[in-house]
Order: C-alpha cells, then sequence, then structure tokens
C-alpha cells in the first residue's frame, strides 16, 4: 500500500470504529439515570456505592442478600456447611453457574478473586475485610514487605520479581485459610468465628474472577516486583463476568449498556433483558430527563428543589392517609398502594420516594478529659452528654430544617435494617430532664443570668460546634441546635466551619467539643456501627472508652448463639444511645429515588439499598 494513502485509511478505519462504538441502540427496557461514573469495575478494587451496585450486575458471588428484608440467599454457592466451632466453613457451588462466555465458575474463581484482593499490589480499598480469614492479615504484610525489599534490592530482572511472586503464591497457599477443594468445593477457614461472614460474602469486592482474562491483562514489574493491572480488561469487548448481565457498551461518564447473560445460570428469573445506565452530572437535568420520559428511575435525587418536590408528595399522602392505612393492614407492599391510588391533583406527586438508608447522621462529643487547649472538657460527663442530647428537638429539625423526609434517629444502628436485630430506644427531647442532668453534673443558674454555672460560678464554657463547609444545611443545623441549648439550658455555643481537610485534622487531634458525624454500614451486622466506639477503634474520633461496653463487644465476638449474640450487642447499643452517649444520632440516612409506581417495579425500600437491576420491571399501561 502506498505511504501516501496508509494515513487516511487508518484514519478512515478509525472514523468506522468510532461510529461502530457509538451507534444508536434499541431504548433499553429499564433506563436509569446516576449522578456519578462507575470509578472501576474491577470488583476487588471496588469501593464507592455506584460500583457496588452494579456489581451484582456483572458478578455474582457465592451468596447475595435479598433486596426486600436484607436476609442471605444462595448465589453461586447453592449450599454451605459450618463446624462446630465455626472457624470452617464448606460451600458447594452449583454446576450450573457460568461465566458469560459459557466456561463453567469453579471454586478455584474465588480463589482467584480473593487472592487478589489480598494482594498490597492492587492496593484494594477492603483489603482489609479479607482478615478475617486465617491467615490473610499476615500474607498481605509478607507480600508488601517482600516487594518493598526488592524494589530496593540490586537485583530487579524480570527473572528475579517473577521469582518473588511464585514465593509469594506458595506462602498463599501455605498460610491462607483458603482452598478450592475440588472445582466445585471451595472451603474457607476464619482465624475465629464470625456470625456475618456470610454478609461479607454477599459483598460485591468477594466476587470471583475469570482467571485467563484477569491473567491475560496482568503483568510483573521487574523494578517493583509488583503485579501490575491493566484494566482494560474490564472494557465491554473484554470483561467476562458471571452475573445476570453483560456489559455490551460503555461510554466514559456517558452511558452503560447492559443485556442479559445468556449463560446465567437464573436467566429465567430475570425481569428485564436489557438496562441503560445513564451518567447525568446535574441533577436538575436528570428531573427534567424523567419527566420527560426518557428516564425510568432517578437514583438519588440531588435536584436544588427537593423539598418542595417531597412537599408535593406530603400533600398527596396526606389526601389518602386512611386508604394507605387500610391496604397497609391488608399487607399491601407500598408501591402497590401507591400504583392503586387515584391520579395526583396539580401540586401533588407520587414519584418521589425518600427511602431509608443504612446510615446515620450524628453529632460526636469529644469525650477526652481535657480540650487540646488543656482546659478541663465538661463533656467528658456523660450526665453533661445526656443533658445536650435531650435539648435537642430533632423532630424540629427534620421538619423545618431539612425538610426532605428523614426519619428520626433514637438509635445509632437503622431500626429494622439487620435481621434479627432490634434496635434499643434512645434518649428523646425532653428539656425538663435535660436540666436536671445537667443539675445532676453541678451545672445550674445560680445568680438568674440565664447561664449555668458550676458551684465555683465559672460559667459554662461555649461549645465549639465543629461542622463542614459543603452543606448549607450542617450550617443550619448548627445554628438551630445552638439556639436549642440556649433556650433550655443555659449554655453558649460558637460555631466553626471547616472545608473537609481541616475539618478531619481537627478531629484527629480532638480540636472539638462537638462536631458532625455521619456512617454508612458496610455489612449486615450490629458491629459494622457499634465497633466505632471500641476504645480502640481508629473511628473512634470522640476517644470514648468503656470496659463493660468494649467487654459485650468482645463477648459478642466469641458468642456462637446468633440470638445470645445480638441481645448482647443490644445491651451495647442501649448503653451508647441511653447511658454513655458519646454520639448523638440525630437523623437516619435515606436516599429520594424518582420512579412512577405505576410504571416501574423491583425497587427495594430496605435500608440495605441492596437495589438489583435484574429485578426491575417495566410495567405497560
Amino acid at each position: 500500500m502506498s505511504k501516501i494513502l496508509l494515513p487516511f485509511v487508518l484514519l478512515l478505519l478509525a472514523v468506522i470504529i468510532a461510529m461502530s462504538l457509538d451507534r444508536r441502540l434499541p431504548r433499553a427496557d429499564v433506563v436509569v439515570a446516576q449522578t456519578t461514573d462507575c470509578f472501576t469495575l474491577d470488583p476487588q478494587r471496588m469501593s464507592y456505592m455506584q460500583d457496588l451496585r452494579i456489581a451484582r450486575s456483572l458478578y455474582e458471588g457465592l451468596v447475595r442478600i435479598d433486596g426486600s428484608d436484607g436476609s442471605i440467599v444462595p448465589a453461586v454457592a447453592e449450599s454451605w456447611t459450618t463446624s462446630e466451632d465455626g472457624r470452617l466453613w464448606t460451600f458447594t457451588l452449583r454446576d450450573d453457574a457460568k461465566w458469560s462466555n459459557g466456561d463453567t465458575v469453579t471454586a478455584g474463581d474465588f480463589v482467584k478473586g480473593w487472592q487478589r484482593a489480598l494482594l498490597p499490589d492492587l492496593a484494594a480499598d477492603y483489603s482489609s475485610m479479607f482478615f478475617v480469614i486465617d491467615g490473610a492479615a499476615e500474607f498481605f504484610r509478607e507480600r508488601a514487605a517482600a516487594t518493598d525489599a526488592h524494589a530496593l534490592s540490586e537485583d530487579q530482572s524480570p527473572e528475579a520479581a517473577e521469582a518473588l511472586f511464585a514465593e509469594s503464591m506458595s506462602r498463599f497457599k501455605e498460610t491462607v485459610g483458603l482452598r478450592a477443594i475440588d472445582e466445585r468445593t471451595l472451603e474457607v477457614r476464619l482465624k475465629e468465628p464470625l456470625a456475618y461472614f456470610l454478609d461479607l460474602c454477599a459483598f460485591g469486592v468477594f466476587s470471583p474472577v475469570h482467571p485467563p482474562t484477569v491473567e491475560a491483562f496482568s503483568r510483573i514489574e521487574p523494578s517493583s516486583g509488583l503485579i501490575r493491572q491493566d484494566h482494560d480488561w474490564t472494557r465491554p469487548e473484554n470483561l467476562v463476568g458471571n452475573g445476570p448481565y453483560s456489559l455490551v457498551r460503555r461510554r466514559f461518564k456517558r452511558d452503560m449498556r447492559l443485556e442479559l447473560n445468556p449463560h446465567y445460570w437464573n436467566k429465567d428469573g430475570i425481569s428485564s433483558e436489557t438496562i441503560d445506565i445513564r451518567i447525568i452530572g446535574d441533577p436538575n437535568t436528570s428531573v427534567l430527563a424523567f419527566e420527560a420520559g426518557t428516564i425510568d428511575w432517578v437514583i438519588d435525587v440531588q435536584a436544588e428543589y427537593k423539598a418542595e418536590m417531597a412537599a408535593q408528595v406530603a400533600s398527596y399522602l396526606e389526601r389518602h392517609r386512611d386508604d394507605i392505612r387500610d391496604r397497609k393492614a391488608e399487607g399491601l407492599e407500598v408501591d402497590d398502594i401507591l400504583a392503586s391510588l387515584p391520579e395526583p391533583r396539580e401540586g401533588e406527586r407520587r414519584d418521589i420516594h425518600p427511602v431509608p438508608a443504612f446510615g446515620t447522621f450524628f453529632f460526636s462529643f469529644n469525650c477526652r478529659p481535657e480540650l487540646v487547649d488543656g482546659r478541663p472538657n465538661p463533656l467528658s460527663d456523660p450526665a453533661v452528654r445526656r443533658a445536650l442530647a435531650m435539648a435537642i428537638d430533632k423532630q424540629q429539625i427534620v421538619d423545618l430544617v431539612l425538610r426532605t423526609g428523614e426519619e428520626v434517629a433514637e438509635s445509632l444502628i437503622p431500626p429494622d435494617s439487620i435481621v434479627g436485630y432490634e434496635t434499643p430506644d434512645g434518649l428523646r427531647f425532653d428539656p425538663e430532664a435535660a436540666r436536671a442532668e445537667l443539675a445532676s453534673a453541678g451545672w445550674r443558674d445560680r445568680d438568674g443570668d440565664g447561664y449555668v454555672e458550676n458551684e465555683s460560678g465559672d460559667r459554662f464554657p461555649s461549645i465549639d460546634l465543629l461542622y463542614t463547609l459543603q452543606m448549607p444545611r450542617y450550617r443550619d443545623m448548627a445554628l438551630t441546635m445552638r439556639d436549642m441549648w440556649g433556650t433550655h439550658l443555659g449554655i453558649e455555643s460558637t460555631l466553626r466551619a471547616k472545608d473537609t481537610k481541616a475539618y478531619r485534622e481537627d478531629l484527629s487531634k480532638g480540636s472539638f467539643m462537638v462536631a458532625r458525624g455521619g456512617w454508612y454500614g458496610d455489612y449486615g451486622d450490629p458491629m459494622t456501627f457499634l465497633e466505632l466506639s471500641e476504645s480502640e477503634n481508629g473511628n473512634n474520633d470522640r476517644k470514648f472508652s468503656d470496659q463493660t461496653y468494649d467487654a459485650l463487644l468482645e463477648e459478642a465476638a466469641r458468642e456462637l448463639s446468633p440470638t445470645r449474640r445480638l441481645a448482647l450487642l443490644h445491651e451495647a447499643e442501649r448503653i451508647l444511645i441511653q447511658e454513655a452517649m458519646p454520639i448523638l444520632p440525630m437523623y437516619h440516612y435515606s436516599t429520594t429515588y424518582m420512579y412512577d409506581p405505576t410504571r416501574l417495579r423491583g425497587i427495594s425500600r430496605h435500608p440495605r439499598l441492596e437495589q438489583n437491576y435484574w429485578a426491575l420491571e417495566k410495567i405497560t399501561p
């Protein structure tokens, strides 16, 4: 071929390829909008909610979580057994589990996936979740030390790096309690019994991978000895998954198209054959797209006028309050009830749905004996913390400040979010009881000036209330709390707003008296919330320490009886929110969905937010 023509031919090929990749596809069965694109489609590297949500479509683990009630149900594993001491788990894989290219899913594929998570080379955010496996943490540290030493060694040849990796794999087999007995049998040995191990197995990072695909895009870097993963293995033309859907198109920050995996073992149970995920960064645009009929479900509505839309829904629900009550008594689900009601009137709507999430917004009390400047810390007294808690009218804050349908939190753990666990009652708004608690700690208005003093006549120090700048609601809540503490207790407050980086630095240094905080649960067990207040926990910014509380968590970790274990954790949370009060739960997080219940079904309202695209079903009017 002429050298002159070659560039033009290559350019033409590039245009043809680009056009084929950008071809117009038929409208999907269901179209979903989210504000942020996935950061990765590599299951072991996932940590963001949108990543983990799509993981449930492209991959499937040993078990999964039932979106309706949060229970564990079989997935690739058709059955499992546990040893008497709770440490040895044996999973039997179903024989019809297939990869999207038709290959059989084997126990070795799970070993490969979990092994990747335990390689520090991958820099996976959730590597530590696998440390519950016997020998896993030791292997992780050994591998990190070995690659660090290799990077400083004189011999950084490819042969030396390959020998190091071979040695690491040998050590993995010797030390980590994970092995494929045969193609259908996976054995996992834990370092100690773990009541919520199955819940971990349902987490996206515990998915298997297709070894030939992953290995084809991996290489050993001679200079560091690290495995380097080419992320092109997750491109649509390369990705081999074992979930209900295959990825057929991905246009970064634009959209993704999922199509039914023809080899999926339960393909007859999939409601929609095609799903489009549109990335719409502007929250107002996604609402307009829904109203124009091009979007079926907006995930996490963040439009500027969300509160006004929520008020329109509240008006509709209030008008039909009696019908809703009666139909709930009949056992109907929320979406069935809404779909059966008359059309909304002008100024009403039924397509905005605040759904409880598996998380809680709270304020942290600094429990250190001294403040950062050396002054005595009055909040080190639990009675003072209880007084501050009972002087806050949370319902007023939710109704008048937030106005987007959040549920007031009495407990740290969202109610009805964990199967078998009943949350204890917390302290409620009671100004009179709050003043009595404060007086029991030695603080009362001794001179009639409206402010409380101690026995020496020293006024209660102004509360340093720390919050972040990124959301106006944080400032609005802080202003309201300042007024409530002043009105009900005679305590002044000083508000201090910081950017996120400075806020985190102040938290770690203890440079606050009260600070905003929040937590989403990582797995379906009370410990995902309760461990925040263990004395030695890295997330215990309050430096709260209580021997009884720690002992209850330690006893629960050893307890094999599920009923007894949950009772111990219930008592631990009771101490936390009734007596010790290092954390003031304010409201449980919610996610606001936008969909028409007369046109779309299959969206879960359970707080775990385990949404499964395969359950979505478009209803034709």
